[in-house]
């Protein structure tokens, strides 16, 4: 039987101001089934295939009711498209402190410690973006040979992935989103990674599990909330690599994670974004 091809439901909002409005939408409409987000000069762009949809899908979006931001929309049925094609027209390899790279396989093979080939398709995660980049950085920064590591919120893996590189063994990539997670079972495999287990769910599958390192690129509101699980899953002398939130929010992060006997060790900051580097006393 042939496949057919599935129709979305594309949403587009503006947002004033920008932050943190755009982060916590984000979050709320993944929570609702969207599987998808473009930020844009104005807002973002949201888009949840229809079957997935329905009359009331935005009621519980709570952001949508708050007085301290002004947030207007549209929304329209649209074919989908060939997602590969979109971001292999804008996808343009990275190299991070001239020591890992990460590509798509078109891309020529570049000569560094750590070459990542990735095809985010619709996840998170190539590098591009702050969060990510910053959280390799700190990886490359940190001694991961024969540490276990957990990967939250893993996107299209590329942590996880950079992790065994680095000789990390075993590691967890979770992620709440199914696109996500069959993404990174791909790339995976694409990389010839032997140590990764992909997972789908969120911090309820870490329950009686430990880890020595825990990576998290997520956004402020579930870090928050799940700070303390990720606390409780760490070995003595642990380490919790936290990103997705920004500077002004670095304080907030912090206070928590010190209610968790889990301690700054270091912080980088681009272009307003945060990645921390915490350890567990």
């Amino acid at each position: 039987m042939m496949k057919t091809t599935p129709i979305y439901i594309g949403y587009y909002f503006t947002i004033e101001p920008l932050q943190p409005a755009t982060e916590i939408l984000i979050a709320e409409l993944g929570y609702a089934g969207f599987e998808s987000f473009v930020e844009t000069e104005k807002g973002v762009e949201a888009f949840i295939q229809k079957e997935e949809w329905n009359d009331n899908i935005l009621n519980d979006i709570h952001i949508l009711n708050s007085d301290e931001f002004e947030i207007t929309y549209t929304s329209e049925e649209i074919e989908q498209v060939n997602w590969n094609k979109e971001w292999e027209k804008n996808f343009t390899a990275i190299t991070v402190d001239n020591i890992c790279s990460v590509r798509a396989p078109f891309h020529e093979k570049p000569e560094v410690a750590y070459d990542i080939v990735i095809e985010p398709k619709m996840s998170f995660g190539t590098g591009h973006h702050e969060t990510t980049h910053m959280m390799i950085q700190h990886l490359l920064k940190n001694n991961l040979e024969g540490k276990k590591v957990l990967d939250m919120g893993c996107g299209t893996g590329v942590l996880a992935i950079l992790a065994e590189m680095k000789g990390a063994k075993p590691i967890d990539a979770i992620d709440i989103d199914n696109w996500c997670y069959l993404n990174t079972i791909e790339n995976v495999e694409r990389n010839n990674c032997k140590e990764i287990i992909a997972y789908e769910g969120d911090s309820s599958l870490l329950v009686g599990n430990q880890y020595d390192v825990v990576i998290a690129n997520i956004n402020r509101n579930i870090l928050l909330n799940d700070i303390t699980v990720y606390a409780e899953t760490l070995t003595p002398g642990g380490s919790l690599f936290l990103s997705g939130f920004y500077k002004e929010d670095l304080e907030m992060i912090t206070k928590e994670c010190a209610a968790h006997n889990l301690e700054l060790q270091e912080s980088f900051d681009r272009n307003n974004w945060i990645a921390a580097n915490y350890k567990l006393k």
